[in-house]
């Protein structure tokens, strides 16, 4: 039996957040596919969303925040698993409080560990 590689949509409005994150998530074993503008990262789930197992934003980023980007992206699949990264002082407690309604499964401050990363990665899917 083929073993099914996990897919990721990856969204950060910097180019080098975007590349040092693919570099290291591909090569633990998962496709990533890379977006700086949230708006084409919504248009590719909208058509692929079948095919992607996690979604991982930034909650700043120019076009639309994080926090709206998720909101749409449960809104074409519910179940789908996120984790946000952010440079911002904040945790997961305080996130579930500003997104009630939207459950994030993962949260990294950057810049951080991209081992970690990969770790927290591995655990939610």
């Amino acid at each position: 039996m083929l073993h099914k590689r996990r897919s990721i949509l990856l969204v950060d409005d910097e180019l080098d957040i975007i590349k040092s994150v693919e570099r290291w998530v591909e090569a633990a074993g998962f496709k990533v596919y890379g977006f700086a503008d949230p708006i084409q990262a919504l248009e590719y789930f909208q058509n692929y969303s079948d095919g992607i197992d996690l979604v991982l934003s930034d909650i700043r980023m120019r076009k639309m925040n994080g926090h709206e980007f998720v909101k749409k992206i449960k809104a074409i699949r519910p179940e789908t698993k996120i984790i946000f990264m952010t440079a911002l002082e904040t945790d997961l407690p305080e996130l579930s409080k500003t997104l009630p309604s939207v459950r994030i499964d993962g949260f990294m401050l950057k810049p951080g560990s991209l081992e970690s990363l990969v770790d927290t990665i591995k655990k939610i899917i």
